[in-house]
Formats: C-alpha cells, structure tokens, sequence
C-alpha cells in the first residue's frame, strides 16, 4: 500500500551515525484528514483527497471551505481508495524508517539572475582586454535563422518552481511530535508545504 501525507519544512539539521555527520531535513509531517474519495465511475479516476492544517477561527474559514476547513487540501492517486472514508485520520505511523519517497515542493524564488547562477555558465577570462563581460552569456545566435532559438538559456526569474526530489531515505520518525527526519535536503524554504509519497513500496 502506497503511503502520503502532507507536511511543513521546518529545518535542516545533521546526525551522527558511525562517526559520520549525516544531512538531514526535519518535516512535521500531519496529521492530515481524508476529506473527499474519487472513484473511478464518478470522477473518471482514482484518489485520495487530504486536508493539513486545520482552520480554527470560524471568521477566517470561507463560505466554500465549511465542510473542509483546512488551509491546505491536496490529492494523491492511488488505486486503493477502498481502503480510504471520510474522516480517517493519517500521521506519521504509516512511514517506516529505511523506506524511500518522493516529495514535492515549491522551490526558493530567487528573483532575477543572470546566466551564472541561473544556468552555471562559466563567463569569460578576466584577462587584459576584458571590460565588465566577466558574467556575460556570449553569443545566443547564429547566422541563420535571424532569431533566438526557442527555450535558449537567458537570464530570467530563477526558482519558484514546483520540483519534485526522488528517492529520499527516511533516516527516522517521531510519532509523538509528528515528525519525519529526511536525508538530504527537500524543495522549500522554512514552511514550504511538502507533499510526501512512498515509492515501490512492497506493503
């Protein structure tokens, strides 16, 4: 059975494991409430909708949100909804320590680079003859066509972007304070919401 949950970057951190500092992301992960089912004969496919944080105050909950008041709601397809109903609760206690997942997040935004940082160029010597060019990106056509070629690397706005990061260990989980421990770092800044899915698992 295929495990998800929502959760919130909260920060990086290293561990110690045979004297080697080991990298890992802290995510507090739940509890998340299954607020809608899709069946295949009524939605045309299968899924599981949760929802991650619940809205408390009744004045910040609108008038569409009333029977899912939470703040975030997300899907998750799976062919096992038969499994699901509405209102079931889902944490941290279907994650086993060792298991590999996917997790997807909006990256940091970065605002405007240039060709350097955006795409790694490596700019021109800065040598004798070199006037403010160190960080240029160089020629960026040809003879024929006249033009810029579609999907050229330029400078533009960098990240902001959903990724999504495979083949992820969970080194450890916390059930009493809803926490994964990752290794290695995840999309996001320090609140990033992460949607969380195990991969080939054999349960």
């Amino acid at each position: 059975m295929t495990a998800f949950i929502l959760g919130k970057k909260l920060k990086m951190a290293q561990i110690w494991k045979e004297g080697k500092a080991t990298p890992v992301t802290l995510i507090e992960a739940g509890p998340c409430v299954v607020t809608q089912i899709r069946t295949e004969e009524k939605d045309g496919y299968k899924a599981v909708q949760i929802g991650f944080e619940k809205i408390e105050k009744e004045k910040k909950i609108k008038k569409t949100q009333k029977d899912k008041p939470f703040r975030f709601l997300r899907e998750f397809r799976t062919e096992e909804v038969e499994k699901f109903k509405v209102g079931d609760i889902i944490d941290v206690s279907q994650f086993e320590p060792g298991e590999r997942v996917k997790i997807s997040g909006v990256s940091k935004g970065k605002g405007f680079q240039g060709v350097v940082k955006r795409w790694g160029f490596s700019g021109r010597n800065k040598t004798h003859g070199v006037k403010h060019e160190e960080r240029k990106p160089g020629s960026i056509g040809s003879s024929f066509p006249q033009r810029v070629i579609k999907g050229k690397k330029m400078p533009g706005r960098m990240g902001g972007e959903r990724v999504t990061i495979k083949n992820l260990e969970i080194v450890d989980i916390d059930k009493d304070k809803n926490l994964l421990v990752i290794k290695g770092g995840v999309p996001g800044r320090r609140g990033t919401l992460l949607e969380i899915q195990t991969i080939n698992s054999k349960r």
